[in-house]
């Protein structure tokens, strides 16, 4: 029953870390978007 409740305990935590990791990751490549968009407005208005 103990490992039972451990290994419930660990995937709760590494699913946990996971959702994180991925709203991190999602932030970071709307950035760079972000980024991308704004040099392209840059050189647009310089034409």
């Amino acid at each position: 029953m103990r490992k039972l409740l451990t290994l419930i305990c660990l995937i709760t935590i590494v699913g946990l870390l996971g959702c994180n990791t991925m709203a991190g990751a999602g932030k970071d490549i709307q950035r760079g978007g972000q980024a991308v968009s704004n040099s392209a407005e840059h050189v647009k208005s310089k034409m």
